[in-house]
Parts: structure tokens; C-alpha cells; sequence
């Protein structure tokens, strides 16, 4: 059974930073595609990022790029999304998920539960 394990989510203040981290299990992580979506209340969910198993591409939502990296472990089967200059319309639920290989969109394989972001001061 696979399962996709996102913590890290919390409340912060503007101007302030936040790594998430997803633990993957049940898959071959070396060999799936990982990022994360958000969705805020009222929103369709959002791909925020997104990079392939051997890192060799990566994907960024536009209103992220410069503030948001997407890295992985493949000793941990773990992703991570270090979130800084954080805004508060960067407030969301974000989830993690896992594509098949080569794909970097669309619907992903498998989704996490999720872990809410909130930006407020």
C-alpha cells in the first residue's frame, strides 16, 4: 500500500520560512516523479512543484519561483518543499504526490493527506 506522509505544516508569520517534508512508502521513490499541490479555501487545487526521480527537471508554479525549492532524499524516500519570503496568499493545504515516470503533470498516481499552511501575522 502506498502512502505519501506530509508534516511540517504550521502557522507563520509574512516574511517568514517553512520547509514540508513527505515520507514516501510502498513505492520505488527512486524511480517515481514527486511534488506537491496546494489548495486554498475556495480554490481548484494548484501544482506548486515538481521534480523528476533524478532530478534532472525540475517544475515551479510562476508566483513561486525564487521562494519555493523542491529537493529529495532518496535514502529517506522522502521530498521536501523549503518555502521562504513566504505571502499570505501562499496560504493552502499542501499535499504531496507521486507520478509515473516521465510525467510531471496532470493527475498524479498517488496523493498525501495533506498539511495546512497558514501565512498571518
Amino acid at each position: 500500500q502506498v502512502r505519501l506522509e506530509e508534516s511540517g505544516g504550521r502557522l507563520v508569520q509574512p516574511g517568514g520560512s517553512l520547509r514540508l517534508s513527505c515520507e514516501a512508502s510502498g513505492l520505488t521513490f527512486s524511480t517515481y516523479s514527486m511534488g506537491w499541490f496546494r489548495q486554498a479555501p475556495g480554490k481548484e487545487r494548484q501544482r506548486v512543484a515538481a521534480m523528476l526521480s533524478d532530478g534532472s527537471s525540475t517544475y515551479y508554479l510562476h508566483s513561486v519561483v525564487g521562494r519555493f525549492t523542491i529537493s529529495r532524499d532518496h535514502a529517506k524516500n522522502a521530498v521536501y518543499l523549503q518555502m521562504n519570503s513566504l505571502k499570505s496568499e501562499d496560504t493552502a493545504v499542501y499535499f504531496c504526490a507521486a507520478w509515473m515516470p516521465p510525467r510531471l503533470a496532470g493527475a498524479p498516481e498517488y496523493w498525501g493527506q495533506g498539511t495546512p499552511v497558514t501565512v498571518s501575522s
